[in-house]
This record gives structure tokens, C-alpha cells and sequence, in this order.
């Protein structure tokens, strides 16, 4: 008896197979998912912390004789931009990971 090596031959033409189903093969899981929403919120945690008041506002309003210096506070230019690369960091760990 030979091997066979193809799917599909002569000698199975017209014949019904039964094959098992075939599996989904959709790339993404629940873990793909699921570290892509902690990834999203991360990145939406660090933009939230970047925002307030620019330089020259005071009160809610814009003066330009004056200086706000929380624009340099260390959760804008520290925290926040960590957040926002940490959260990319999990979305590119959530893009390659497999089942």
C-alpha cells in the first residue's frame, strides 16, 4: 500500500471524507485581548496625567504676563510620557504573543 502524500487523489474523487473541523484560526486569543486593553489603558492613564493647564494660563485664564511652572511637574514630564511607552510596551507584547 502506498503512502499518501496528497490531500486530494484519484482514487478519493467523488468520495465524501470525513475530516475533523477545522479550528479557528484567528491569531488573537482572550490573552491577546486582554493584555491590548490593559496596553490601551495604560496609554490612556499617561495621556489623562499630561494634561492640565498650559504655560501662561492662570486660573482658567489665559494672562501672558504670567508663568505657570506646573507645566514641569514630574508627573507630566516624568510619569505620564512612562505610562504611555509602558503601555505601548504591552501592546506590542499583546500583538506578538501566541496561544
Amino acid at each position: 500500500m502506498s503512502k499518501k502524500t496528497n490531500k486530494f487523489s484519484a482514487e478519493s474523487f467523488g468520495k465524501e471524507t470525513t475530516e475533523a473541523p477545522q479550528e479557528n484560526t484567528f491569531y488573537f486569543g482572550k490573552q491577546n485581548f486582554k493584555w491590548m486593553l490593559i496596553g490601551l489603558a495604560f496609554i490612556v492613564v499617561g495621556f489623562l496625567l499630561m494634561m492640565g493647564h498650559d504655560a501662561n494660563t492662570v486660573d482658567g485664564k489665559f494672562d501672558p504676563n504670567s508663568w505657570n511652572e506646573d507645566i514641569f511637574s514630574i508627573r507630566r514630564i516624568r510619569i505620564a510620557p512612562l505610562f504611555v511607552v509602558i503601555g505601548f510596551v504591552i501592546e506590542v507584547y499583546a500583538i506578538l504573543k501566541r496561544k
